[in-house]
C-alpha cells in the first residue's frame, strides 16, 4: 500500500469519527462513542470485504450487514452515505428527527443499506443466524457447478451488551450446532456499558465460551491496527465450517480527551466544547461541522462503485443459469417476487361434516404438508415440538450441516432465536419460512415478533395448546393473556380458526400474507368439523369474521367467538332458538383480517341495530369491548388456569352450553 493511499484511508476514518461526534451533538441525542471507535472496522469492511451495490440495495447475492448494536447506528448510516447509497449529508445531518431516514436505530425499508432494523440487544446476532442458515439452504437448491449463484457471507458488529444477553447464547449455540461457516461476527470489546465498566457484571471469557458453542475465534487487541483486521476477516472466511467471532479490544470516543474510555460517551452527546477538541485531536478545523474532505468522499465513492460491476456480473451469471436451469430459475424469481407456483392450493384438504372430531393442529399439519408438496420454498420447523405442533414436513429431509437441503428446520429449545432466526429468513427473497411452540412459549418471543412488525416481514407463528383446553398441564402452559397480548401488536395478523376448514383457509391466508407476520393459533383438543353446506362456508375467514349460522328471523342477539368455542356458541344458539331467541352466531379468527374490510361488511356482519352481543373466548376479554358494544357482554377468562381435565375445566370456567345460554338470556 502506498503512502498516499494510507493518508486517505487514516482521513477517512478520522472524517467517519468526526461526522459520528457532529451528528450526535447536532442531534442532542444519541451513542457517539462506539461510533467513533469502530471507525476504522466499518472502513475495512466496506472498502475490503463487503459485496454490496449502492445502487440496488437488494442485490440477492450481496453480503448482509448486520448492525447489531444497533444503537451505534451513525457509524452504519456514514458509510451507507459515503459509499453511494442514497443517502446525502443532509440526511446525517437530520439524525433522530422526525421523518428522517436516519432513525435513532437501523431500520429495514426506512434507510437504504440497512438489512435488517436493530436496537433490542442480541436480536441482530440472532437474525444474522437466519441469514445464514437461509443463504446455506438456498445455495444448496440452487447452487450448480460453475453457477455459483449464492456465496455472501453473514457480517455483523456485535457489543458487549449483545453478549449478554440470552438470545445471543441460543443463537451462538445453534450457529455453532450447524456449523455455519457463512457467519463472520465482528465483537467490540470495549468494557463499557451505560452504567460503567462492564466488570460490574461481565467478567466471562466470550472468547473461551465461544469456542465451547464450535466456533473459530480469534482476537485482537487493537482495533486501530486495520491491517491485522483485514488478516483476521480473510482468516473468517477461509473458515467455511465454523462461525467465525474476531473479538477486537476498542477504546470507547476514540479520539474525546476527556470522554474517551468512558461511559459518559456511550449514550449521550459529548458536549460541543468536547467535539471540537476532538477535531483538533484528528488536526482538522474545530470550527467546520459535518466537514468530508474531497478526496475522503472519491475514495468511499470508488469503494462502492466495485459493487456496481459485481451484480453486473452476477446478473449475467443468473442469465446463463436460467438458459441452463430454465426451472430452476423460473422457481426462484417467482420466489423472490413473493409469488406462489401455478396450482399450489389446488390439493388442500377439505373436511367434511361427518367426519370425526379432529385438532386444528392436526388439520394444520394435513394443509401444511399439502401447501409444501407444492410451494418448494416454504421451510421452517419448530421448537423442540414438531410432533406436538404438527409441523414436520413429511417425505422432507431435515436442515443440518451436512444436509442443507432439507426443509425441516430443528431450532432446538431455542424459542427466542427461533423467532429472531425465522426474521432473518423473512429477509431473504427466495424463501417463507415458519416456525413454532406452545401459544404458551410466544412468550419468548416476543422481541422477533414485535421487530417482524415493524419491518412489515412475513414469517409464519405456528402456535397450538391455545388455551385452558389442553388440560392437565395446567397453569404454566395454558395461556390466558396471550391472544390480546398479540392482537394489540401493530401490522400483526392473528388468526385461530374454528375448526379444520377454518385452518386451511388459515393456512392459505398465511403463505399468500404480505406486510406483517401471521400468527396461526391451534387447539391440542378435537373440534367438530362446522357444515359448510348448512352453515356459512369456511372461506369467509379470509375476511376475518363472517355469519356462520344466521338466525331464524331478525337476529335479537348475536354470539360471537374464535376457535375451539365457535362450536360452544353454535350449541348454545340451538337451545335459545328452541326459546324464542333469534340469534346469529359468528365466527371471529381474526380481527385484523376484520379491519381491512370495508364498512359495508362490517355492517352486514354487525349491524349497529343489533346490540346485545356476547362474546366467547377462553382467554383475557381485553380488547372484545369493541366488538359487544356497551350493552353486550363477555365470558372470558379473568384468571389464570388450573390443572384438570379439559371437560372438567370448562364447566368450572362457564364454558359450557348452559352458562352461555344463560348469560345470553341475561342481555
Amino acid at each position: 500500500m502506498n503512502a498516499t493511499t494510507q493518508d486517505i484511508e487514516t482521513l477517512g476514518i478520522d472524517t467517519v469519527r468526526i461526522l459520528s461526534a457532529d451528528a450526535v451533538q447536532k442531534a442532542n441525542s444519541g451513542h457517539p462513542g462506539t461510533a467513533m471507535a469502530l471507525a476504522p472496522m466499518g472502513h475495512v469492511l466496506w472498502t475490503k470485504f463487503l459485496n454490496y451495490n449502492p445502487k440496488n440495495p437488494h442485490w440477492n447475492n450481496r453480503d448482509r450487514f448486520i448492525l447489531s448494536c444497533g444503537h451505534a447506528c451513525i457509524l452504519q448510516y456514514n458509510f451507507l452515505y459515503l459509499t453511494g447509497y442514497d443517502l446525502s449529508l443532509d440526511d446525517i445531518k437530520d439524525f433522530r428527527q422526525l421523518n428522517s431516514k436516519t432513525a435513532g436505530h437501523p431500520e429495514y425499508g426506512l434507510c437504504p443499506g440497512v438489512d435488517v432494523t436493530t436496537g433490542p440487544l442480541g436480536q441482530g446476532f440472532a437474525n444474522g443466524v437466519g441469514f445464514a442458515i437461509a443463504q446455506k439452504h438456498l445455495a444448496s437448491r440452487y447452487n450448480k457447478p460453475g453457477f455459483n449463484l449464492f456465496d455472501y457471507h453473514v457480517y455483523a458488529i456485535v457489543s458487549d451488551g449483545d453478549m449478554m444477553e440470552g438470545v445471543t447464547s441460543e443463537a451462538a449455540s445453534l450457529a455453532g450446532h450447524l456449523e455455519l461457516g457463512n457467519i463472520i461476527y465482528l465483537y467490540d470489546d470495549n468494557h463499557i456499558s451505560i452504567e460503567g465498566a462492564t466488570d460490574i457484571t461481565f467478567n466471562e471469557d466470550v472468547s473461551e465460551r465461544f469456542r465451547s458453542y464450535g466456533w473459530h475465534v480469534q482476537d485482537l487487541p487493537d482495533v486501530n491496527d486495520t491491517h491485522a483486521l483485514e488478516l483476521a476477516i480473510t482468516n473468517a472466511k477461509a473458515e467455511t465450517q465454523k462461525p467465525s467471532l474476531i473479538r477486537v479490544r476498542s477504546l470507547i470516543a476514540y479520539g474525546s480527551p476527556n470522554k474517551s474510555g468512558t461511559a459518559g460517551s456511550h449514550g449521550s452527546p459529548l458536549g460541543a466544547d468536547e467535539v471540537k477538541l476532538v477535531k483538533q485531536f484528528f488536526g482538522f478545523d474545530p470550527e467546520k461541522s459535518f466537514y468530508v474532505p474531497d478526496e475522503v468522499k472519491e475514495f468511499y465513492h470508488k469503494a462502492g462503485e466495485k459493487g456496481i460491476e459485481k451484480e453486473a456480473k452476477w446478473n449475467k451469471l443468473f442469465s446463463d443459469y436460467k438458459a441452463q436451469f430454465p426451472e430452476l430459475a423460473e422457481e426462484y424469481e417467482l420466489a423472490t417476487k413473493g409469488e406462489l407456483p401455478k396450482g399450489w392450493a389446488d390439493d388442500l384438504p377439505v373436511f367434511k361434516a361427518t367426519d370425526p372430531k379432529v385438532a386444528t393442529r392436526v388439520a394444520s399439519g394435513k394443509a401444511l404438508n399439502a401447501l409444501a408438496a407444492k410451494i418448494p420454498y416454504l421451510i421452517g420447523g419448530a421448537a423442540d415440538l414438531a410432533p406436538s405442533t404438527e409441523t414436520n414436513l413429511k417425505g422432507f429431509d431435515s436442515f443440518t450441516s451436512e444436509n442443507r437441503g432439507g426443509r425441516n428446520f430443528h431450532f432446538g429449545i431455542r424459542e427466542h432465536a427461533m423467532g429472531s432466526a425465522l426474521n432473518g429468513m423473512a429477509l431473504t427473497a427466495g424463501v417463507i419460512p415458519f416456525g413454532a411452540t406452545f401459544l404458551m412459549f410466544s412468550e419468548y418471543m416476543r422481541p422477533p415478533i414485535r421487530l417482524a412488525s415493524i419491518m412489515q416481514v412475513s414469517p409464519i407463528f405456528v402456535y397450538t395448546h391455545d388455551s385452558i383446553g389442553l388440560g392437565e398441564d395446567g397453569t404454566t402452559h395454558q395461556p390466558i393473556e396471550q391472544l390480546a397480548s398479540l392482537r394489540s401488536i401493530p401490522r400483526i395478523t392473528v388468526i385461530r380458526p374454528a375448526d379444520a376448514n377454518e385452518t386451511v383457509q388459515a393456512w392459505k391466508v398465511a403463505v399468500e400474507h404480505k406486510g406483517g407476520p401471521v400468527v396461526l393459533v391451534f387447539t391440542r383438543q378435537g373440534l367438530p368439523i362446522l357444515d359448510q353446506d348448512k352453515y356459512g362456508k369456511a372461506t369467509g375467514l379470509a375476511k376475518g369474521a363472517y355469519v356462520l349460522s344466521e338466525a331464524s328471523k331478525t337476529p335479537e342477539i348475536i354470539l360471537i367467538a374464535t376457535g375451539s368455542e365457535v362450536a360452544l356458541i353454535m350449541e348454545a344458539q340451538v337451545k335459545l332458538e328452541a326459546e324464542g331467541i333469534s340469534t346469529r352466531v359468528v365466527s371471529m379468527p381474526s380481527w385484523e383480517l376484520f379491519e381491512k374490510q370495508d364498512a359495508a361488511y362490517k355492517e352486514s356482519v354487525f349491524p349497529k341495530a343489533i346490540k346485545k352481543r356476547l362474546a366467547v373466548e377462553m382467554a383475557s376479554p381485553m380488547g372484545w369491548h369493541k366488538y359487544v358494544t356497551d350493552e353486550g357482554d363477555i365470558l372470558g377468562m379473568t384468571t389464570f388456569g388450573e390443572s384438570a381435565p379439559a371437560e372438567e375445566l370448562y364447566k368450572h370456567f362457564g364454558f359450557t352450553v348452559d352458562n352461555v345460554v344463560k348469560r345470553a338470556k341475561a342481555l
